[in-house]
């Protein structure tokens, strides 16, 4: 697996079947892109996150290209802070460990390129799948915000997870 720029007109079509249905939508990105995703939204949201935080968008890739999954990262100057959002395996590569090595190479970027302290992410803890992912590539929760994110009749909590540079894991 390797990092590469995300081509959106390439790789759009891919990543959005990826997302089932409006809930798992909601939970992959907090309503952050309008449901169904749309190529006009996605490259919308993207180009605003781009100039707003410095978010690139990244796809995780098989030796032949193939789209295995997607996120994007970007780095906070003031608090040294990277930060992953919108993350996400193709749905055949869940329970392969392609996350997780998606994610670890999303922190040795951060680490080595960007020389961030801290890689942090959001998940909400009614998502326990994605939520164990994190743990298991070694985020710890740095802070739970109790019904932070209301969905349809729910309320989700948001948990803040960290990565440490000196984390052993």
């Amino acid at each position: 697996m390797k990092l590469r720029p995300l081509d959106i007109r390439k790789d759009f079509e891919i990543i959005r079947n990826w997302v089932p249905d409006e809930r798992a939508h909601a939970m992959w990105c907090a309503n952050r892109f309008a449901y169904p995703l749309t190529l006009e939204n996605f490259e919308k949201v993207l180009g605003e996150a781009a100039e707003k935080f410095g978010d690139r968008p990244f796809a995780a890739v098989s030796d032949d290209d193939k789209i295995l999954g997607f996120f994007c990262y970007s780095l906070n100057a003031e608090t040294n802070e990277g930060m992953l959002k919108f993350v996400v395996a193709a749905p055949e590569e869940r329970g392969k460990g392609t996350a997780g090595e998606m994610l670890q190479m999303a922190i040795k970027y951060a680490f080595e390129t960007t020389k961030a302290d801290v890689v942090q992410l959001n998940v909400f803890p009614e998502n326990p799948r994605a939520k164990r992912c994190y743990e298991k590539a070694g985020f710890k929760v740095r802070k739970t915000t109790e019904k932070a994110f209301p969905y349809k009749d729910e309320l989700w909590g948001r948990c803040n997870m960290v990565f440490e540079k000196n984390n052993n894991n």
